[in-house]
C-alpha cells in the first residue's frame, strides 16, 4: 500500500520507472546524493525552522526531505510542530501524491479492463486479475454485497502471468461478446476451472495482455491481486492480495 511519508532511509531503493514529469535541477549536493540512491525529486516547498523542504517519492511512496541551512545535510521524515500537527503531508500531498495519483489513475483507465458493476457506482476501483487465481476469485466473491448494490464497480485488469492457461483464458474473457457477462461466469466457476482458454490468441489481445502486464510491473505489483483505490483523501492506494474485511470496507466503502 502507499502509505503516509516516513521513511528512514537505510537502505538502496530503486525508482520504478515513475517520473511526475520534474525537469532535471542543479539540487544540492545531498539532494543530489539521494537521487543517486533512487529518490526522485518533484519540488521544494517553503518549511520552518531555516530548513528547506523537498518533496520526492521512492518506490512510489511520498517523501519529506529538509534540508539543513548550510545547504550540507538532508533529514528525511515527518516534520511535526509543537501540538503534533504533521507539516509534511499538505505539500507532499500537493506536490506528490496529488500528481501521482492522476497519472496512474489515467494509466489505469486506458489498460485493458473488464467492468464488474454499475457504470455509475460512487467508487471506481482497478484489480489487476489472472484468470488462474484463486485470490482474485476471493476477491471478487467479497465484493459482491458493494458490487450488487451498485456502490462500487471493479475493473478488471486483465493479466496472464500464473500458469499455461492464463492466457488462453484471458484472451478469452477479452475476446467475448459480454466480457462482463464472461467474466461473471467464470468468477462462479472458478473451482470447475472457469471459462475454457482460447487455442489461438489474435494479435490485438496478446498487445492487450503485454501491455497490462508490463503496467502491473511499472506499478510494483508482483502478484495478483493487486488492488489500486482511492482513499477518503483521494490519493491513491495499494493493496496486494484477497483484502481482509477490515481492508474491503476501506477499499469498497460502508455497506
Amino acid at each position: 500500500m502507499i502509505k503516509k511519508p516516513f521513511v528512514p532511509f537505510a537502505v538502496l531503493f530503486s525508482l520504478l520507472g515513475m517520473t511526475l514529469g520534474a525537469q532535471a535541477k542543479d539540487w544540492p549536493a545531498p539532494i543530489k546524493a539521494l537521487e543517486a540512491q533512487g529518490a526522485e525529486v518533484i519540488g521544494t516547498f517553503a518549511a520552518p525552522g531555516g530548513l528547506t523542504g523537498y518533496a520526492g517519492m521512492i518506490e512510489q511512496q511520498p517523501l519529506a526531505i529538509y534540508l539543513t541551512a548550510d545547504g550540507k545535510q538532508a533529514i528525511i521524515g515527518t516534520m511535526i510542530d509543537a501540538k503534533g500537527a504533521n507539516l509534511s503531508q499538505e505539500p507532499l500531498d500537493r506536490l506528490v501524491s496529488k500528481p501521482m495519483t492522476a497519472k496512474i489513475w489515467k494509466q489505469l483507465e486506458k489498460s485493458a479492463w473488464i467492468a464488474d458493476g454499475s457504470k455509475n457506482a460512487p467508487r471506481v476501483i482497478y484489480t489487476f486479475t489472472d484468470p488462474n487465481c484463486p485470490y482474485c476469485n476471493k476477491f471478487w466473491n467479497d465484493a459482491r454485497p458493494w458490487v450488487k448494490a451498485g456502490k462500487a464497480q471493479l475493473r478488471h485488469v486483465i493479466v496472464a502471468i500464473l500458469t499455461d492457461t492464463s492466457a488462453g483464458k484471458a484472451a478469452a474473457l477479452l475476446s467475448a461478446k459480454d466480457p462482463q457477462v464472461a467474466l461473471t461466469q467464470h468468477e462462479q466457476q472458478h473451482a470447475g476451472g472457469g471459462v475454457k482458454p482460447l487455442a489461438q490468441i489474435s494479435a490485438t489481445v496478446r498487445a492487450q495482455l503485454d501491455a497490462n502486464q508490463k503496467l502491473m510491473q511499472q506499478l510494483g505489483a508482483a502478484a495478483t491481486p493487486t488492488i489500486f483505490y482511492k482513499d477518503a483523501g483521494g490519493n491513491l492506494q495499494k493493496m496486494q492480495g484477497a483484502p481482509s474485511a477490515e481492508m474491503l470496507t476501506k477499499i469498497l466503502g460502508p455497506r
